[in-house]
């Protein structure tokens, strides 16, 4: 009797002990779920949306495996980040707390803010006023703005708010991107410390090294009406139209 108790509870920490290891491999190595906790990329993503990022659509680095262990340098099975990806990366003066941005300036591009509007390489990116955002959501701040529509050279388009007019954000210097490094920014533009700001107060110019991968697909959504215990008030406060959309 004791033999099989005492192989019984073998059996199950090798069962708990092998799906930790799979649940390992498949978030360094494939996908890993993030929440947004902040409004800086407000349209696209709102606070109290889930998500899955890719971790292999950019290759690996030291920082996709937990606990981003010195054990190599740059990446391996590197491909190419695109303008107008949404990323998710490890602020570059920690190495640590994780971002999420929206990838606009390669590597060899020369980046400014002008008035407001977007200029890559001298050239100002297509921007179009829409609808203005509206929301009505306990998790947000933000309930009214003006919204544009950017569409970047390569053709990708998606929304940017615009909260409080001219700010020092919207004249910047012309930022030339290193090799080796991105230029990032938020969607919500006047809400978002991005390559903008110096990574001593912002984030700077994004290493390479430090992107963990893609943000694909909106998996669960809540407005944060709803405590973990008042269980009547949970379907309330889903927000089921964001459940499995992509993110662009």
């Amino acid at each position: 009797m004791e033999k099989k108790v005492e192989g019984s509870l073998g059996e199950t920490l090798r069962t708990i002990g092998f799906a930790l290891l799979i649940a390992i491999v498949f978030r360094s190595f494939v996908y890993q779920p993030f929440n947004i906790p902040s409004e800086s990329m407000v349209p696209t993503l709102l606070v109290g949306d889930y998500l899955f990022v890719s971790k292999f659509a950019y290759g690996y680095s030291r920082h996709s495996l937990p606990f981003s262990p010195p054990i190599f340098d740059g990446r391996i099975f590197e491909k190419p980040v695109k303008r107008g990806d949404v990323v998710v990366f490890k602020l570059p003066r920690d190495n640590s707390t994780d971002y999420i941005k929206r990838i606009v300036g390669l590597p060899g591009d020369r980046v400014q803010m002008r008035d407001g509007v977007l200029f890559l390489n001298d050239q100002p990116v297509k921007r179009e006023r829409v609808t203005d955002f509206v929301a009505d959501d306990p998790n947000l701040t933000v309930h009214r703005a003006i919204q544009y529509r950017e569409t970047l050279p390569n053709g990708v388009s998606y929304n940017t708010l615009d909260l409080y007019g001219p700010t020092d954000a919207d004249n910047t210097p012309v930022f030339e991107v290193p090799k080796g490094y991105y230029f990032a920014m938020g969607d919500n533009r006047d809400n978002s410390a991005d390559s903008r700001l110096p990574m001593s107060i912002g984030v700077g110019f994004v290493p390479a090294e430090n992107l963990l991968g893609k943000a694909e697909i909106i998996t669960f959504s809540t407005d944060g009406g709803a405590r973990l215990w008042e269980f009547w008030k949970w379907l309330p406060s889903m927000r089921f139209s964001r459940f499995f959309k992509p993110i662009y």
